[in-house]
């Protein structure tokens, strides 16, 4: 009698846990699309957030106190970066939680991960790439990690004023893309309506995230040794084979001098864009020239890159497009002209490697329409505007279209 009783109890508490959940989710706001400062922009969303939870989170209170939520770095929605305005982004919010009295947000580490009740997500997105200093919204989103899912998402719009966009030392300094699949992931998850699963793929490799973030925490303060090592023990993890963590590997051994592992690192790199069809690296030129960036510190590296991508490429037998891609300075005419050119010259160097690939490539330029940035600054921050991607394309169908 007593264990029925009791089974009905557990019964009625699910179903009312449940449907509390479901008025959390229903409570979503609608999106504003107002504009507004910063601070007042992450004060809705984060407000937003927290109202969507307010019942659940009084219900879960009288069952045992604070609910445990874990922060998975912010980033730029278009590039997948952390940058200086993110990092702001996710302080502010931070800082906001840390009057709640029903949630408290704990560090980021494997160990909390299996303790914690949810995952804290959030991007910030230009608006229109062509406007350079146009709004950004901002999107947060709360995942319950038992279920795996998205139980709030709030967003609100921000003017772009006083925002540092410049990226993190490891995001400038990265020769990939990080943009991912499991980057990609957390920029959905983010967006994901309340009551919505979170990006599987994503979630399915959240456990090595707080390696991933330790080792990047590592690099920006320049501990190159904490930095292999973290990324070294994320790479040996079955679901490490990320593009943060290759970058990571070749540019903690090139900055600890280990020449032979960071080659090597580079080639995984390149390997990893073939098998999934497109690889991005930002090759730097000098200004309205087809001449790499004078400076060694930044162009030393480069006859290795051109080396390992013409080796891993001809290997593969695969024929591929180059697309060369320029910041948003000057007209269009001008900026397909020289992206145009460049691309010819990489494929000239690419053909000087392995002359197979003369046959296999096929230049061709973009100009500044396929914007990720978008600032027009022709610094660090729009430096991915500057790329030139390898797209992998169906060699009958190249040979067919010369």
């Amino acid at each position: 009698m007593m264990t029925t009783t009791l089974a009905r109890w557990l019964q009625a508490l699910s179903s009312f846990g449940l449907a509390v959940l479901l008025a959390a989710c229903a409570s979503q706001p609608p999106p504003s699309k107002t504009e507004l400062p910063f601070d007042q922009a992450v004060a809705q969303a984060t407000d937003g957030l927290m109202v969507q939870t307010q019942k659940m989170q009084g219900f879960l209170g009288r069952m045992g106190g604070k609910s445990g939520v874990v922060l998975d770095p912010m980033i730029d929605a278009g590039s997948g970066q952390q940058t200086a305005a993110t990092q702001l982004l996710q302080d502010r919010v931070t800082e906001r939680l840390a009057t709640q009295d029903s949630i408290q947000v704990v560090p980021f580490q494997r160990a909390n991960l299996d303790k914690a009740r949810y995952l804290l997500t959030g991007t910030m997105t230009r608006l229109a790439v062509d406007q350079p200093r146009g709004p950004m919204e901002i999107n947060l989103a709360l995942t319950e990690l038992a279920g795996g899912k998205v139980i709030a998402q709030s967003s609100a719009v921000t003017r772009d004023e006083g925002l540092d966009h410049t990226p993190l030392l490891y995001y400038r300094d990265t020769p990939v893309p990080t943009k991912d699949r499991v980057v990609e992931g957390y920029v959905r998850t983010s967006a994901t309506a309340p009551g919505q699963k979170a990006d599987a793929y994503y979630l399915e490799r959240l456990a090595v995230a707080p390696l991933i973030k330790d080792a990047t925490s590592a690099y920006n303060a320049e501990r190159y040794q904490d930095a292999l090592a973290g990324y070294n023990a994320a790479g040996d993890s079955a679901i490490g084979e990320q593009l943060r963590v290759l970058n990571g590997i070749y540019l903690s051994s090139a900055k600890l001098g280990k020449t032979v592992d960071a080659e090597q690192a580079f080639g995984k790199l390149v390997a990893y864009g073939i098998a999934n069809q497109q690889l991005g690296v930002k090759f730097l030129f000098n200004p309205n020239s087809t001449v790499f960036w004078s400076e060694q510190k930044i162009s030393g590296p480069y006859p290795m890159w051109l080396r390992e991508i013409a080796k891993a490429s001809a290997g593969a037998k695969v024929c591929m497009d180059i697309i060369g891609h320029t910041s948003h300075t000057g007209s269009v005419a001008y900026n397909d002209t020289l992206s145009l050119q460049r691309a010819k010259f990489i494929q000239q160097r690419l053909v000087g490697e392995a002359a197979v690939l003369g046959a296999r490539t096929a230049p061709s330029g973009k100009g500044f329409r396929e914007n990720i940035i978008g600032s027009g600054t022709d610094d660090a921050v729009d430096a991915l505007d500057r790329r030139v991607e390898f797209k992998i394309v169906d060699c009958g169908v190249m040979q067919a279209a010369r």
